[in-house]
């Protein structure tokens, strides 16, 4: 985290409010009890549970599509209230009161359960965080301010795979014990949003009505329906990253030592996100789009190539990098391409549709995985990355967007 801070310019840190920080400490929080669970959760369900490639490619799709189909009416609700900070602090309670799920979890059918039930606290959480987000930081600065609620958000998922692989070293892999620790860091993260976290006021200058009605629909620009577009297939070429937890214990890293290499995702991730969102803010973004897509497809050759650790943790790091870039991004390119007062149901609609496109690549993925062997998901993301550069190439970048 201070090698994050410290390479950033005390200028522009000092504009970004203190709302943006508390947001960012509470997505860290809850990263940390998420991350606990979610970097061992497919090595138990493979080697505890005794499932299949495809049914953890299942659970991770229906519950990340859950997430994403949940944010669409959160994210309006909140546009029709005008209060974001309510609904935020719903989701983060939701999730936090479902970790101890996990623990009590001996079927697959409860994991699901406790994934779902996980999932839908993230979606009613994240569409109105990232509008108070919006809502809180001038358009000048709104890229850094993205990338530096994602860098702290992303902190939390590096501690939260150190914690659990510290724990799992302690207790000799016991998964139900490091998964009741990490409902500790969950609560913490609601308390800081509930009592730290001031909503700023809104000034309501047209008559509040239902903000997913035909005629609001309407004002969403072209320029903001091509960024779902983009968005979506990013998603379809990026699938679960449980898939980069079992490619590492395919390769015989012993199973307390494998969240390490989740640790190495998202120490790069946390290093880059912020950069590559304060760039964001003065480069064109069809040029960070391309950029990450070719980093993804490298990541994807590498992670083909071999199962050995060398190549898993080259694999991880790019892709990383990739996310560091992209994630941010498309956050600030949704933002800007949205009147302000539908940017909850902008982001909600944005977040359906990746959902959908998760739930897909996710459940390929499985089935490529147990048909024709791990190395084929890779390739396939591969060539989704490719479908998506030529998507790029065809579609120009609106003016509104860069």
């Amino acid at each position: 985290m201070n090698l994050t801070m410290t390479t950033l310019p005390k200028s522009t840190l000092q504009t970004i409010p203190k709302g943006i920080w508390i947001l960012g400490f509470v997505s860290m929080l809850m990263d940390i009890s998420s991350e606990m669970i979610h970097s061992l959760l497919p090595l138990f369900m493979v080697t505890t549970l005794g499932a299949s490639a495809l049914v953890v490619g299942l659970i991770e799709g229906l519950a990340e599509a859950t997430a994403l189909i949940v944010k669409i009416f959160s994210g309006a609700i909140s546009d029709y209230l005008g209060k974001r900070k309510s609904l935020a602090v719903l989701g983060y309670a939701m999730s936090a009161l479902t970790k101890p799920l996990f623990a009590l979890a001996s079927t697959t059918g409860l994991v699901l359960t406790a994934r779902l039930l996980d999932r839908v606290g993230k979606g009613v959480r994240e569409a109105p965080r990232d509008a108070l987000v919006a809502d809180i930081v001038p358009g000048q600065i709104r890229g850094a301010a993205f990338g530096l609620r994602q860098s702290l958000d992303t902190v939390g998922a590096l501690l939260g795979p150190l914690l659990a692989v510290g724990l799992m070293l302690l207790w000799a892999n016991d998964f139900r014990s490091v998964f009741w620790i990490a409902v500790i860091p969950g609560l913490i993260a609601v308390a800081l949003l509930l009592f730290g976290l001031r909503e700023p006021e809104h000034q309501q200058t047209t008559v509040r009505t239902n903000p997913i009605q035909v005629e609001n629909l309407k004002r969403l620009s072209g320029s903001y329906w091509w960024v779902v577009g983009i968005g979506a297939l990013f998603t379809l070429a990026r699938f679960s990253e449980a898939f980069l937890v079992l490619r590492a214990q395919q390769g015989g890293i012993p199973i307390a030592l494998v969240p390490l290499v989740m640790v190495a995702m998202n120490l790069v991730y946390a290093l880059s996100a912020y950069p590559f969102g304060k760039l964001s803010d003065h480069m064109s973004h069809k040029t960070l789009l391309v950029l990450g897509l070719i980093i993804l497809i490298t990541a994807d050759l590498v992670l083909a190539t071999s199962d050995h650790w060398g190549f898993v943790l080259v694999g991880v790091a790019l892709w990383g990098i990739h996310m560091g870039i992209t994630q941010g991004l498309l956050a600030t390119m949704v933002a800007e391409t949205t009147p302000a007062d539908l940017r909850g149901t902008a982001y909600g609609f944005f977040n359906l549709v990746s959902g959908l496109a998760m739930l897909l690549a996710s459940v390929l993925a499985g089935l490529i995985w147990d048909q024709l062997g791990a190395s084929f998901i890779f390739y396939a993301g591969a060539i989704f990355c490719i479908v998506t550069l030529m998507g790029l190439a065809w579609q120009p970048i609106m003016r509104a967007v860069k």
